[in-house]
């Protein structure tokens, strides 16, 4: 099967998030499937240009169409990844090669990826590239469903799409002249991108696609929530019928506690007694922290964002620390609110708490690899990987039963039994200082069931196979219309 994935960032070449991640992951294991020819379209931002380890090579240029405007696109071949992707960047100075910083952020983001929807589809016809799905993801491509159905169909007769929402919060948000001044579709499709007189690409994509995924099964049910879904509970709602949740995996030949190359042991689930305590003394000593083997250290590794559920960590923090002989690591970037709380409470505590305002992988595989016990007590989580990275490496997860952390936590017992990890259901902060509890208390005074507990998490199999087999069963199912 011929299989065109499309998105605005994808590891290792650019990543801001998650969603690099799964770019990184889904097409190589897609890939590993016999009969499957996969192409992965990325824009080519300038931190890709001036990367000497991507050898490419110019095998196109065309003018896109865009509104009145004609821009220029040259299509990149990379030529040095050999795991059965083939990537193409599309090249614009314009739009992605003159700024430097963070990816997203500029005022004309919704003319950038406008552009880049557009382009990757010309850029399959000038490659005479004709898939029989196109899978494309979040925003950023939310117009290609739409181009697909209306201006391109002739060009791609029975293409099929696929929408994946990766997180609804974002969603293409454009003034109402934005339809005609730049995306130049038919008069005709200007209801389907239309909500309360502005353009919304997400909303376009929902309804021009043939099929809607999202990342987990608990996710695609809370959609269909006021609560969740942004103000498209509602188009969700209509389009129910087509949506479905496919829970992702991580890359397990990065994450893996056998080889990772940023740990100072390396350990697998029958030897991670002695190389997990190894690596705890490592990473107390590197943070600040008192070298106490029999201390839990609770550990997380986050954007420091208010839907990641630190304002209950922040209310409990100090009673918490208060009443347990315990450590708390904190590792990551974000609001000016958090990362003074956490740096004061380290201030405060720097016996028990260390907080690295800072964004360092190397850092946060040692977290995963060191920790004790993780923490994810999100608001709202579509998937999430950290609690799987951190399962991987034998760091039992406490989280708030919400979307992806619910598909991908089953709840243990007080023995540590029949499940994955401790949950909380109701998003308050004392159910989730009721649940660290339970684990501390696993910890202190059952530790066997605790290490048995350590050995399941690690036994699990969360790797991009399952997952990819599942968006196989999907693409079948579409062309089979």
């Amino acid at each position: 099967m011929r299989i065109a994935v499309c998105a605005s960032e994808g590891a290792p070449y650019a990543k801001s998030g998650g969603l690099g991640d799964v770019m990184e992951a889904l097409p190589a294991a897609l890939a590993r499937i016999e009969g499957n020819e996969v192409a992965l379209f990325l824009p080519y931002y300038k931190k890709i240009k001036e990367n000497d380890k991507y050898e490419v090579q110019l095998v196109s240029q065309f003018q896109v169409s865009l509104g009145w405007r004609q821009q220029y696109c040259g299509l990149m071949k990379l030529t040095n990844r050999n795991d059965g992707v083939q990537v193409y960047f599309i090249d614009n100075e314009y739009y992605f090669g003159g700024r430097p910083g963070a990816i997203y952020g500029d005022m004309d983001d919704g003319e950038r990826y406008a552009y880049f929807s557009r382009a990757c589809l010309d850029a399959m016809v000038a490659l005479d590239y004709i898939p029989d799905v196109v899978q494309c993801n979040d925003w950023q491509t939310a117009l290609i469903p739409t181009y697909l159905k209306s201006v391109y169909r002739a060009k791609f007769p029975d293409t099929r799409c696929m929408y994946t929402i990766h997180n609804i919060e974002y969603q293409g948000w454009a003034h109402g002249n934005f339809f005609d001044d730049v995306l130049g579709l038919p008069w005709e499709y200007r209801s389907c991108l239309d909500m309360n007189g502005s353009v919304n690409m997400m909303k376009g994509a929902i309804e021009t696609a043939d099929l809607v995924t999202t990342v987990s099964e608990t996710y695609a049910r809370e959609l269909m929530y006021p609560y969740y879904a942004h103000g498209l509970d509602g188009i969700l709602a209509n389009a129910a019928w087509k949506l479905t949740g496919i829970t992702n995996g991580i890359d397990t030949n990065t994450f893996n506690p056998e080889a990772d190359p940023a740990l100072p042991a390396h350990f697998n689930a029958d030897t991670f007694q002695q190389g997990k305590a190894e690596c705890k003394a490592a990473l107390q000593a590197e943070v600040g922290l008192p070298v106490e083997p029999d201390v839990p250290l609770m550990v997380m590794v986050t954007r420091l964002a208010g839907h990641k559920g630190l304002d209950l960590l922040c209310y409990i923090a100090r009673r918490l620390l208060w009443e347990e002989k315990c450590q708390l690591l904190i590792l990551g970037t974000g609001e000016p609110q958090y990362e003074t709380f956490f740096k004061d409470l380290a201030a405060e505590y720097p016996e028990q708490c260390a907080a690295k305002i800072t964004f360092n992988l190397g850092l946060a595989a040692r977290i995963y690899a060191g920790g004790d016990i993780y923490l994810m007590p999100s608001k709202s989580e579509p998937c999430g990987l950290s609690q799987m990275n951190a399962m991987r490496y034998g760091t039992v997860p406490v989280v708030h039963a919400t979307g992806g952390l619910k598909d991908t936590v089953p709840p243990a017992d007080e023995n540590g039994e029949g499940g994955l990890g401790f949950t909380f259901q109701s998003y308050n902060a004392d159910d989730f200082l009721a649940s660290l509890k339970r684990c501390l208390n696993l910890y202190n005074n059952n530790r066997d069931g605790f290490n048995a507990l350590v050995k399941t998490d690690m036994s699990q199999d969360f790797s991009w196979d399952v997952p990819a087999g599942r968006y196989m069963e999907l693409f079948q199912q579409m062309i089979s219309w």
